[in-house]
């Protein structure tokens, strides 16, 4: 056992460490290293993956933020076009509201159109029948005026006008003396015949005019030429004749019917002129018309 302690101790081999504890160290130390270095590597991956998401977060923001916008555009013209189409819509309502009014007023038009052609037509056969109406009074006026004429012709002197017949009373049925209104025996029986023939008129006006010649003033004349005309009416109506178909009017010395001054002519002047005349047709003022 001495000699076993005796013994030197063999050196430990060069260049290393025969101390198990040395080995464990250097060999932690390197795993540690090791370790660092792999968890730097995990690290920067780590940094670097994280920078990606950073900018990919940052990308989808920008795409979500564009999407936002976008959306909004989108969202501001659905709107516009919503309102535009609310628009339109009640535009094309109006339309049709003012189409069904125009139709309406289209159809009223026609309407009225239609009963005014009709009313046209029938004022057009009423007229025509007026018109038949009227030619046929007129030829039965014309047969009776023709048979008055004919039948006055026979008492004094007649002629047809315009407005109907007018009998002159001159001085060969009716002689009124110079200055004078008086009726005579004989002048009063060719008034008796003549009441008889009017009497049996009916739609006629009867107009008495008295005349004078050109001796006197207009003034006396005038005077002179109502008396005249009122003598020959009071014995008309004394014979029978209504008066509210007559009408007396003086002339004076107007409207001769012989122009001049002698005594022929003037006794010619010296009148009163009957007239008949349609009671449908306007008044005269003069028999000559």
């Amino acid at each position: 056992m001495n000699q076993l302690s005796d013994e030197k101790p063999k050196s430990a081999p060069e260049g290393g460490s025969t101390d198990p504890r040395g080995r464990s160290r250097s060999g932690f130390m390197w795993f540690a290293g090791l370790a660092l270095v792999v968890l730097g590597i995990l690290f920067y991956v780590l940094l670097a993956r994280l920078d990606r998401v950073n900018r990919e977060v940052s990308q989808l923001r920008t795409q979500v933020q564009e999407s936002n916008m976008k959306s909004d555009v989108a969202s501001s013209k659905a709107e516009s076009a919503l309102d535009h189409a609310s628009a339109a819509a009640q535009i094309a309502q109006q339309a049709a509201s003012e189409r069904d009014q125009a139709e309406k007023l289209k159809a009223q038009a026609q309407q009225q159109a239609q009963q005014a052609q009709q009313q046209a037509q029938a004022a057009q056969q009423e007229v025509a029948q007026a018109e038949a109406k009227a030619e046929e009074y007129r030829k039965q006026r014309e047969a009776e005026l023709d048979r008055l004429q004919q039948a006055l012709g026979q008492i004094a002197s007649t002629r047809r006008t315009a407005m109907g017949l007018v009998m002159t009373l001159g001085s060969k049925s009716i002689r009124f003396a110079f200055d004078q209104s008086t009726l005579r025996t004989e002048d009063k029986e060719v008034l008796s015949r003549i009441a008889g023939i009017l009497s049996t008129l009916k739609g006629y006006q009867i107009y008495v005019y008295g005349y004078t010649d050109d001796i006197g003033t207009r003034e006396y004349n005038q005077k002179l030429s109502e008396r005249r005309a009122q003598s020959v009416y009071d014995y008309l109506v004394k014979s029978g004749l209504d008066p509210n178909i007559m009408t007396t009017r003086g002339f004076g010395e107007a409207d001769p019917l012989v122009p001049g001054d002698s005594a022929k002519a003037r006794a010619i002047n010296r009148r009163v002129e009957i007239g008949l005349v349609d009671s449908t047709i306007k008044p005269i003022t003069s028999l000559n018309q």
